[in-house]
């Protein structure tokens, strides 16, 4: 069951990385979110047997090993698929699920242009199609993390919205938002973090 599956909170942040966040908040590149995890908003759908609330996530994030099969496909060919994906769990974004390299096909992708920072995570590599680089990028990944969030070092992430991405056979849905990624399944209830107004969530 989903809520059996135990967050091991990597979100301990170093002092170096809590100054450098701060840094980033005195200087406005940080939102001010309502919502840490301690409580469900009012507006919080209530999860079933078996399902987890998003707004029982942490923030600071927190990173979970998850055995179950997690399968990307990209033209119908599988492009990555593993049972030592890791979670990154967040209040009000539903879980990305983060695949060690040496489940990828690597030689399908290539480094493409882009750039993002995460002020847990630290900053992002993006991916894109080998044989289709007119499609942009399609996944990312951390090559040199923050030291809180080393266990994915490399790991590769992918967006549900521009490949087909599977939990233990069922198809994700993409989450809102241009650069969001994580990967909606019935075992999470919203509502979640990426449509218009949500950006203090």
């Amino acid at each position: 069951m989903p809520g059996s599956r135990a967050c091991a909170c990597y979100g301990r942040m170093r002092l170096r990385d809590r100054l450098v966040l701060w840094a980033r908040r005195l200087t406005g590149r940080v939102p001010g979110w309502r919502y840490r995890g301690q409580s469900r908003p009012p507006f919080a759908a209530e999860p079933g047997p078996g399902q987890e609330s998003v707004w029982d996530y942490p923030r600071p994030p927190c990173l979970a090993p998850d055995e179950r099969r997690v399968e990307v496909r990209a033209a119908g060919a599988v492009l990555a698929r593993t049972h030592r994906a890791i979670r990154v769990l967040e209040t009000a974004s539903p879980p990305t699920f983060y695949i060690p390299p040496d489940d990828v096909d690597m030689q399908r992708l290539q480094v493409v242009p882009g750039a993002s920072f995460c002020e847990w995570k630290g900053a992002a590599t993006y991916w894109g199609l080998r044989d289709d680089p007119d499609a942009g990028f399609v996944g990312w990944s951390y090559e040199h993390p923050l030291p809180a969030f080393a266990a994915i070092r490399g790991h590769l992430a992918f967006y549900p919205d521009r490949l087909e991405c599977r939990v233990n056979g069922e198809i994700a849905r993409g989450q809102g938002g241009r650069f969001y990624g994580g990967w909606i399944t019935s075992e999470v209830v919203g509502p979640f973090k990426g449509e218009p107004g949500t950006g203090d969530w």
